[in-house]
């Protein structure tokens, strides 16, 4: 059975609504989406680290729960666990404050088993983390050279802007390893002052890997891709309970689609069709709506592979 190793960071999300809690959730970019595709019967596998503490202990437990193998989560003994403020505004949309302690990051695991046409999930601060850089660095030459299709999800928050010249070569990097990048117009704004799709194309993906999708929120999801393909999606109105894993559950939607049509790096080298592309940005797109209807960073339980 083909698998989905995930590598990024855990949180605990603490969601407002106003100025007041209203929720708080085991989270993080690449976790939500195991999370998802772990409750939709696929095999799935999370490469992270989190603190000796009553969250550090949620999140695994959570993992455990949903299907996800937590045997490559490093407990650091001296650490406490990451935390997320989530805002909501009048459009549930999200601002973050985060509180993470990244000069005393560490990464110590054991590569799990990686075969052919398995995928790889990575992103965020954490995949460009200077810190980290060696050991994330690593293992994706590893599965690369097994065989995987990485994903690459940019990520960028808005925090680290400050950042951005120290960590380009470790992006470039990324670019370079990864079968497909998402980028929303945010993460394009922080790090290359730009917003237009074709010119993001041409002038910073390209050059590195020839498959990007460009998300802009309710806006049109854009497709630029191997073999001159060129695509525009519309987002269907909806409304929201909260939009925070919205990103997020793309990944695992278009991750889930690859899996269900039996799609293998042969065919991102050779080329998909335009018809597949259709049917993987409309698993993502389908994934990250149900997201949006709760105000958890992951599609619900009862929303099973048997659903899609």
């Amino acid at each position: 059975m083909r698998k989905v190793i995930g590598i990024g960071e855990t949180v605990l999300d603490i969601i407002f609504k106003g100025d007041q809690p209203v929720s708080a959730v085991p989270g993080g970019s690449v976790f939500n989406a195991l999370i998802s595709l772990g409750r939709s019967g696929l095999n799935t596998s999370f490469i992270s680290e989190t603190g000796n503490d009553r969250v550090g202990r949620r999140i695994i437990s959570f993992l455990e729960e949903n299907g996800v193998d937590a045997s490559n989560v490093n407990v650091h003994k001296d650490s406490k666990s990451p935390l997320s403020l989530a805002f909501l505004n009048e459009k549930n949309d999200a601002e973050y404050i985060f509180y993470k302690d990244h000069p005393h990051d560490k990464l110590d695991f054991t590569y799990p088993e990686v075969n052919p046409d398995d995928v790889v999930m990575f992103g965020s601060f954490y995949a460009v983390n200077p810190v980290i850089r060696q050991q994330v660095a690593g293992f994706l030459e590893h599965a690369r050279s097994h065989g995987a299709i990485i994903y690459y999800d940019v990520n960028f928050r808005a925090s680290h802007r400050n950042d951005v010249m120290k960590i380009t070569p470790n992006l470039l990097e990324n670019l370079e390893m990864c079968d497909i990048v998402r980028g929303s117009r945010e993460d394009f704004e922080v790090l290359f002052g730009r917003t237009d799709a074709d010119k993001i194309y041409r002038t910073d993906i390209s050059f590195y890997t020839h498959n990007f999708i460009y998300t802009q929120g309710a806006d049109n999801v854009e497709l630029r891709a191997e073999g001159g393909i060129s695509r525009s999606y519309p987002v269907e109105p909806m409304e929201t309970v909260s939009t925070i894993g919205a990103g997020d559950n793309f990944n695992a939607g278009f991750v889930y689609g690859l899996i269900k049509e039996g799609i293998t790096r042969k065919q991102f080298q050779d080329g998909l069709s335009a018809e597949q592309w259709d049917k993987l940005i409309a698993s993502a797109q389908m994934f990250a709506r149900e997201c949006c209807k709760t105000i958890d960073n992951y599609i619900t339980v009862r929303n099973h592979a048997k659903d899609y």
